[in-house]
């Protein structure tokens, strides 16, 4: 990532259609300067509650306010091992309210946090909620759904989607319902500037397809992608709450990608990586046997030199042997302890092509030539000139494939899904389903 800037995030949670109460949940965090970027990062997190309404929302809401909290307090021990310890936490504090409070009981919730700091992004996740990473005509979701389609699908060796609705909503792994939880950790995942990240939970990935959702965030800035993700799934029916959340990396279009990547950004990334791999007293013994073997060059030439550089090598092999010492003192007895920090394989468990194919504009464009026609007939009440004119706009764009002609027919569509969610409730009669 880049050096610092103020990070760009819109987030909405709605009840959606079929639902009385909202049981999802979300939260953000960001750093408020360079200084906690370093230490911590920012913090996002969705939170999808279940076990009744007020149960799930309780869920929800304490796994939303609990994980970045828990997570800030363990920053200082490892990335990973924070993120991990927060929902470990999380999950025995929501545990107990069930255990302690009968009417509780069963009380459980979905929790994928995304943490974005220098070095990339990590992720933090129990449940079926999701997290996708969209950059460059791609939706990746990074987080493997603990459901029994995902789990069937695994052993299979097939595609989750080619199982159909079999156990479509059954999730195997939440926070609360038991006292221990396994918790996915993965990261950093490498972050480019111009890329976004969607946090959202399933009532958003089930009514909307990740190609749909990609176009749309590539197409359009943040707080309105996020509305526009919104109205769509409820026109589909919104048969779930719906909760999205879009963060995007500082850069991107305008900005010159090679230099951010060249920089002193991506300097200090490999200087992170390196002291990963191979602790620094290792490095220091290794810097100051190169220095006095250019040292003892230096005398064989009779360039003068020779003699400060090798007590400058004696004093980088001196240190290095201290670190040393001090590390096998320090050392625990017995086997290691697993460094969550450390490098692991990094998932990406479904690709999405979400580029804008003739097929997705056809399709944008039967949504909001059907939405215009259903609010007509039904007498649906909305400023008709106003749209008229970003309909034009949309028709003047040219070539319905490019970015400029999508954001403007999102942009109507927009206009008229939010007219429609307005009289929603006052006339019920006209139920689109697309």
């Amino acid at each position: 990532m880049p050096a610092f800037e103020p990070v760009r995030y819109a987030a909405l949670t709605d009840v959606g259609v079929k639902r009385s109460h909202n049981q999802d949940a979300c939260a953000a965090q960001p750093a408020v300067d360079a200084s906690a970027y370093e230490a911590s990062g920012h913090v996002f997190v969705v939170a999808d509650g279940m076990g009744g309404h007020a149960v799930g929302e309780k869920a929800s809401a304490k796994a939303v306010r609990d994980i970045p909290f828990l997570y800030l307090k363990h920053a200082k021990n490892g990335i990973g091992t924070a993120l991990r310890q927060a929902f470990l936490e999380t999950n025995a504090g929501i545990h107990s309210i069930g255990e302690e409070n009968p009417e509780f009981r069963g009380l459980g919730t979905t929790g994928t946090a995304l943490v974005l700091r220098p070095e990339g992004a990590w992720v933090g996740h129990v449940g079926d909620s999701r997290c996708y990473r969209i950059r460059d005509g791609q939706a990746e979701q990074l987080t493997f759904d603990h459901s029994w389609v995902w789990e069937i699908a695994k052993r299979q060796g097939i595609d989750p989607d080619e199982l159909g609705d079999f156990k479509k909503n059954v999730i195997i792994r939440s926070l609360g319902p038991d006292a221990e939880v396994e918790v996915d950790v993965e990261g950093p995942h490498p972050v480019q500037p111009g890329d976004t990240f969607l946090l959202c939970s399933d009532g958003l990935t089930g009514p909307v397809h990740p190609q749909e959702i990609g176009a749309v965030v590539t197409a359009m800035p943040l707080d309105e992608a996020a509305k526009l993700l919104v109205h769509m799934a409820n026109l589909r029916g919104g048969p779930d709450n719906i909760t999205v959340m879009l963060v995007r990396v500082p850069g991107g279009p305008g900005k010159d990608k090679a230099a951010a990547k060249a920089g002193p950004g991506a300097v200090r990334r490999a200087l992170r990586a390196w002291g990963r791999a191979v602790p620094w007293p290792f490095t220091a013994l290794g810097a100051g046997s190169v220095v006095a073997l250019l040292s003892l060059a230096l005398r064989m030439a009779e360039v003068p030199g020779a003699v400060p550089l090798f007590l400058l090598a004696a004093l980088i092999i001196l240190a290095g042997l201290v670190g040393l010492v001090i590390d096998v003192k320090s050392e625990p007895e017995g086997a290691a302890a697993p460094r969550d920090d450390a490098d692991r394989p990094l998932n990406v468990y479904k690709k999405h092509d979400c580029a804008i194919t003739e097929a997705i504009a056809e399709r944008f464009a039967k949504i909001e030539t059907e939405l215009a026609a259903g609010m007509k007939a039904h007498d649906i009440p909305t400023d008709w000139k106003a749209y008229d004119k970003l309909a034009a706009a949309t028709e003047k764009a040219g070539d319905p494939q490019t970015v400029r002609a999508f954001r403007a027919r999102c942009e109507a569509l927009l206009f008229l899904a939010e007219a429609f969610h307005k009289s929603r409730h006052k006339a019920e009669a006209f139920r689109p389903n697309w």
